[in-house]
C-alpha cells in the first residue's frame, strides 16, 4: 500500500490523500482512483498527473513503481479543461465534409442561383465520388478500424478541426462543382484518379496493419511492421505511412481537378501530417531502442 499526496498543480491546493494497492498500479488507473477517492478533483479523463507544478504530463503507461513514488510522495494535477470523445470528434469532422460536398454536388442551385443549369463535366462526377468514397472510408474506419490511445482530447478541438475539414471542403467544392468550372484533359484525369484509389487503398492498409498491432482493449505499443499486404512495405521506408498515402491522395485528387483551392488543401495537410509524423518519428526512436535506423518520418529518403 502507498499512500500519495494530491494537490493542485496551479494553486498547489492540496486535495487530499490517496491510497494506492500496489506500485504495479498505471499513471491511468491513478487518476480513477484519484478522482473516486476525492470527489473535489476533475474527472479522470481531465486529469493531467506530473511530480512537479510545472513538471512534463506522466504518460499513462508509467507506474508508481517505475517513478520511485513512496509514501507520503506529491503527486500534482492540472485540469485539463472539458473533454470529449475521441471518436466523436472524428465522426463530426469527416460526416462534415461529405454533407457540405454534396450538397454543392447534389443542390447546386442553392449556391449559384441560375447558372446551375449548365452541364456538369465528367470529372465533376468523379470528383464527387472520390471525395465520397474517401470520407464515407474515414468514417467507417472510426467506427470499426481505429483503437484510440486515449479516451478524450479537448473539447476546443472539435470547433477546431470542423472548421478546418468543413471550411477547406466549402472552399474546395464551390470551385470543382462551380457552372463554369473547366476540367483538365482526361488523360490527366484518368491517370490521377488511378493513383487517387491506390493511395486511398495504402492508407486503408496502413490503419488494418496499425489496428492489428493493438490487441482490443490495451494501451500496447509495438513498432510498426509491414504485413503481408504489398501495400504496407512503405513501413519500411517510413514510421507513418498512414500519412504519406494520404496526402498522396489529395495531391491525386488536386491534379486529377486542376483545383488551386484542392491544392492548398493538399498542402496544408501536408503541412499538419509532416508535424505529426515528426513527433511520432522521435517518440518510436525514444520508445524502441531497436527501432530501424533507416526510416524516415513521412517522406521516403527525405524527411
Amino acid at each position: 500500500m502507498v499512500e500519495l499526496e494530491v494537490l493542485s498543480a496551479k494553486t498547489s491546493k492540496a486535495y487530499g490523500k490517496v491510497n494506492v494497492s500496489s506500485t504495479s498500479v498505471a499513471i491511468s488507473e491513478l487518476r480513477v482512483v484519484i478522482h473516486k477517492s476525492l470527489k473535489q478533483t476533475p474527472h479522470a479523463d481531465r486529469i493531467s498527473l506530473r511530480l512537479e507544478p510545472r513538471g512534463r504530463s506522466l504518460k499513462d503507461t508509467d507506474t508508481v513503481g517505475s517513478l520511485n513514488l513512496g509514501n507520503g510522495d506529491k503527486v500534482y494535477i492540472k485540469d485539463l479543461g472539458p473533454q470529449i470523445g475521441w471518436k466523436t470528434v472524428f465522426l463530426s469532422e469527416y460526416a462534415g465534409p461529405l454533407i457540405v460536398y454534396l450538397i454543392f454536388y447534389f443542390r447546386p442551385e442553392l449556391i449559384y442561383g441560375k447558372a446551375a443549369g449548365n452541364p456538369i463535366s465528367l470529372t465533376t462526377h468523379i470528383a464527387a465520388g472520390c471525395y465520397t468514397v474517401h470520407y464515407v472510408k474515414r468514417l467507417l474506419e472510426t467506427i470499426f478500424v481505429h483503437r484510440f490511445s486515449h479516451n478524450t482530447m479537448p473539447l476546443r478541438n472539435l470547433f477546431k478541426n470542423c472548421s478546418y475539414y468543413w471550411g477547406f471542403t466549402a472552399y474546395v467544392s464551390y470551385h470543382v462543382n462551380h457552372p463554369l468550372y473547366t476540367s483538365p484533359c482526361m488523360c490527366t484525369v484518368y491517370a490521377a484518379l488511378a493513383a487517387f484509389a491506390l493511395c486511398e487503398l495504402g492508407n486503408f492498409s496502413v490503419h488494418i496493419a496499425l489496428r492489428n498491432l493493438r490487441p482490443p482493449g490495451t494501451k500496447v505499443r509495438k513498432i510498426p511492421v509491414a504485413d503481408s499486404n504489398p501495400l504496407t512495405k512503405l513501413f519500411n521506408l517510413v514510421s507513418c505511412p498512414n500519412y504519406t498515402y494520404e496526402i498522396g491522395a489529395w495531391v491525386c485528387f488536386s491534379a486529377m481537378t486542376s483545383c488551386l483551392p484542392a491544392y492548398l488543401f493538399a498542402f496544408a495537410g501536408a503541412f499538419q501530417m509532416t508535424v505529426w509524423a515528426l513527433a511520432k518519428h522521435r517518440n518510436y526512436k525514444k520508445e524502441f531502442k531497436d527501432y530501424p535506423r533507416g526510416r524516415r518520418a513521412i517522406f521516403p529518403f527525405l524527411i
